[in-house]
């Protein structure tokens, strides 16, 4: 004769028994039990609308087909100071630009430099690499040595930074395919790691070199000044300002800050047309 088990019942509270229930010959299959997310759809009623049916767009760089047009429509509706400066100007363009590791050593280069010197010292660096800008790369700069760097006008501090750079590709810190897929704020992390490279040159490489959309770069002097003209204030805008009034060019504040240039050009090529004596503040001239 079987005996039979009384199992009590348990409380809602009670939480389930973790431990075998003592002994029996009769093994029972656990039962799957199903949890329903949703109820069941009643098929003559239409299924109601998914809040998730539109994706966020994804951005693009600034040099793709059709994706300048659309930062000027945003940053017209967006800001109305903003607008009326670029209807006066013509638009940006961001060309296709060289590997992210020559860009980077180019970059260091230019550091401090003025243009034509830069250029200079640019050229005879490339001369140093069979096939020019081509040739450029991690071991092929590690291959030479600082004083042959010197002798092409790259100083010693920058020669040392030239061969960090090209170390951190070495070891597989950087490499060109992980800084295209980077978000900007790890790739601001590991460039910054990188000798002779800090935040500005990062947000100047982001801009020009990648052409990402959404970088203000808050230490720049000639774009806190535009963005002092623009909004007429008495003094420049610190970082933490700066990130409150551009807010609203989001997500295309690298197109944004480079109106905040053309401005701050427009006025210092307006007071050189001006006449001497019109440039004379009023105190000088009585």
């Amino acid at each position: 004769m079987r005996k039979s088990i009384k199992i009590p019942p348990q409380s809602q509270s009670a939480p389930p028994p973790t431990a075998a229930v003592a002994p029996s010959k009769i093994q029972f299959r656990p039962r799957k039990i199903r949890k329903l997310i949703n109820p069941p759809l009643d098929p003559l009623k239409p299924s109601p609308p998914s809040p998730l049916t539109i994706a966020p767009r994804i951005l693009k760089p600034l040099s793709s087909d059709g994706e300048i047009e659309l930062a000027l429509c945003h940053l017209r509706r967006s800001d109305p100071l903003l607008s009326a400066l670029i209807d006066s100007l013509q638009p940006p363009t961001f060309a296709s630009s060289a590997r992210p590791f020559l860009a980077l050593a180019r970059s260091i280069i230019y550091q401090q430099l003025a243009t034509k010197a830069a250029q200079t010292i640019y050229a005879r660096f490339l001369a140093l690499f069979a096939g020019g800008d081509d040739g450029v790369s991690p071991d092929s700069l590690l291959a030479l040595s600082p004083e042959q760097l010197r002798q092409a006008g790259v100083s010693g501090r920058k020669a040392g930074y030239l061969h960090d750079l090209a170390e951190n590709y070495r070891s597989g810190a950087l490499s060109d395919e992980s800084i295209l897929e980077m978000e900007e704020e790890a790739l601001l992390s590991a460039l910054t790691r990188v000798k002779g490279i800090g935040v500005w040159s990062v947000h100047m490489f982001m801009m020009f070199s990648l052409h990402r959309p959404d970088v203000l770069p808050v230490g720049d002097l000639g774009v806190r000044k535009g963005v002092q003209a623009m909004h007429k204030l008495k003094a420049l805008p610190k970082p933490l300002q700066m990130e409150g009034l551009c807010e609203k060019w989001r997500p295309y504040r690298s197109v944004g800050s480079w109106y905040m240039w053309r401005l701050m050009e427009s006025k210092a090529a307006a007071a050189k047309a001006m006449p001497a004596s019109a440039r004379r503040p009023a105190s000088a001239q009585s």
